[in-house]
């Protein structure tokens, strides 16, 4: 691929991956920035406006950006960016005068929002500022939904849980604990202007085999969870078997770690390049004595005389893909309990089907991406509710889109009318050879998380296993962010074809050559562009010459040199900003202050 112009704002769409592999487009390079300049506040701020629960998903996100993150293509780790927003999350000052202000006369519109969940959060945290009355209904007595019920507090403590749920509900949101919603019918028929569904997947899928039934020391992991959440589990037998390899099985095995399992085997049907589970999740849960075997296919529980006494697995050789297997043999692992761990479902018993709201095959509603709204005019979806399991990040956007559409809707404007993203770019220039940014390459590998002492750890339920970034580890760690959004930007025909930038260029990322078709250009590149992947970026034609400028973006370590030796100012560096709009804001910076 080829993109025809370096100065084509598709080219920082492209360029800067980790704030577009982020569902909510997290600005990172920006606020890892305002980390290492010490604004924890302002960084804090910049990083709540997206995905409004820093704190929350700086213990727990699943990191879509980090995979993205260009500093992997130079040295294998990319910036611990998840991790950093939890250091500006736990440095932060006081934020309350920094929060949106609500109006006291509301603008006559009321919401409902079933589940008081991350989306439905998200939905409440943008309206309240409109002049909405929000009305959150939440079938348990706290807050949070499946932040709550299926995160351990020793990954998510309580009280930041409640921080950064309490600073969407002290916005004014009327919440209801205990007030399930039993019928769809009834609460159309109430005065709600729209109504938002944040219910999550809250059914756990089963493993119907032999024996499943005869016993009562056979779990569904979800409710497992949700059961040590509320203090209704406090212990559990010596031999557990975890069912299952993704996010949910590893805080079922951790968890049964500290109510005073001994023997933990996690029981995955293929090989670990196909687990589920983060690799940070599958290390901290070997770090704590799980073991995880590998091709192991359950076939029954094994249950005598009313005990489960353990089940019987059929052990797998799979193909290069994992896709066919073949049984090798059978064997029986003992066990005093077995926790089920293999997905998550929607279950919507309590839509009544006559309503217009339109089901699919798998009796799931069926729900447009982009607005949030279901086939019924004026009912939204959001967070796994609306697609199935996803992420806390995920759920944040959804109710950020849906936000979008209620206040279209309640405002008589089409929901499907979304205003589109703002850009901007700024030159980082101060001086003939100074720019407002860090530029330089920093070869500092990834910083390692420092944790409680594993003799510690199982002392209680709540203790915090991470202990996040120390200083000294914080200003190594953002200083191997290489500033994605800075980007070189070149002006055809300025350049003189001096070949300077060529000479300095410490990467060899660029070339000046003919044109020509991708194929025989990338044949003539001053370094081979290993990433068939990643665009080439080629410039105008260049006024000498008519050669053009070449870029290979994967190479480039945004040092500026380039710029620092252009004579004649051909490059420059300049800042790329994204600006989002919200529900009843065109567009949007964060609240930073300069």
């Amino acid at each position: 691929m080829r993109a025809t112009d370096v100065n084509n704002p598709n080219y920082f769409h492209k360029v800067v991956d980790c704030q577009w592999a982020c569902p909510a487009h997290t600005n990172v390079p920006e606020y890892i920035r305002l980390i290492a300049q010490g604004r924890y506040t302002d960084a804090y701020m910049l990083n709540r406006e997206s995905n409004v629960f820093p704190a929350i998903l700086g213990r727990t996100c699943d990191r879509p950006c980090e995979p993205a993150c260009r500093r992997g293509r130079v040295d294998g780790k990319p910036v611990a960016i998840c991790r950093l927003k939890r250091v500006a999350a736990d440095l932060r000052d006081d934020i309350t005068a920094r929060l949106p202000k609500i109006p006291s006369k509301k603008n006559g519109k009321r919401i409902a929002c079933i589940g008081a969940g991350p989306a439905s959060l998200t939905v409440a945290n943008d309206l309240m500022p409109l002049g909405y009355e929000v009305v959150m209904f939440e079938k348990y007595d706290r807050p949070g939904g499946l932040m709550r019920t299926n995160i351990p507090a020793f990954r998510l403590p309580e009280s930041v849980l409640m921080d950064e749920i309490n600073q969407i509900l002290n916005m004014g949101v009327e919440i209801r604990y205990n007030s399930g919603i039993d019928s769809m019918r009834a609460l159309l028929a109430e005065d709600f202007d729209a109504i938002f569904v944040g219910t999550g997947a809250p059914r756990g899928k089963e493993l119907d085999l032999p024996g499943r039934h005869d016993t009562n020391r056979i779990y569904i992991g979800i409710d497992w969870l949700e059961s040590i959440a509320f203090g209704h589990t406090d212990s559990i037998g010596e031999k557990v078997l975890i069912i299952g390899v993704g996010n949910t099985a590893m805080d079922c095995c951790r968890s049964s770690c500290r109510l005073g399992g001994k023997d933990i085997k996690v029981m995955a049907r293929r090989p670990r390049g196909f687990f589920k589970a983060s690799p940070w999740e599958l290390e901290d849960a070997e770090e704590e004595g799980v073991e995880i075997l590998i091709n192991y296919a359950p076939t029954r529980f094994v249950v005598e005389n009313g005990k489960l006494t353990g089940m019987e697995f059929e052990r797998l050789e799979w193909d290069a893909q994992a896709k066919k297997s073949k049984t090798i043999d059978t064997v029986f692992l003992p066990a005093d309990d077995v926790i089920l761990a293999i997905g998550q479902e929607n279950a919507f018993p309590w839509i009544e089907r006559d309503l217009g709201i339109e089901f699919d095959k798998w009796d799931v509603p069926v729900v447009d991406e982009t607005t949030m709204q279901c086939t019924r005019e004026g009912v939204f979806f959001g967070g796994d509710a609306a697609f199935g399991p996803k992420n806390i990040i995920w759920a944040a956007e959804h109710g950020h889109q849906a936000a979008v559409s209620i206040h279209n809707y309640c405002q008589s404007v089409g929901v499907s009318e979304r205003l589109p993203f703002g850009t901007n770019l700024i030159s980082q220039k101060m001086g003939l050879s100074e720019w407002s940014y860090h530029n330089d390459y920093n070869p500092s590998s990834r910083q390692k998380m420092q944790h409680v002492d594993l003799t510690r750890r199982f002392q209680q339920m709540n203790i915090e296993v991470e202990l996040g970034f120390n200083a000294e580890q914080t200003a190594r760690e953002v200083l191997r962010c290489m500033n994605c959004d800075v980007q070189t930007v070149f002006t055809p025909p300025r350049c003189i074809e001096c070949d300077a930038c060529i000479d300095i260029c410490p990467v060899q990322c660029l070339t000046i050559t003919r044109n020509g078709e991708e194929d025989d250009l990338r044949q003539r590149l001053s370094a081979p562009a290993v990433n068939l992947t990643q665009d080439l970026y080629v410039s105008a034609p260049l006024p000498q010459t008519a050669r053009i400028m070449a870029k290979d973006e994967d190479l480039c370590v945004h040092c500026g040199l380039c710029a620092e030796r252009c004579p004649t100012a051909a490059w420059d560096m300049q800042k790329f900003e994204l600006l989002i709009p919200y529900a009843g804001r065109p567009v949007s910076t964060a609240c930073v202050t300069a």
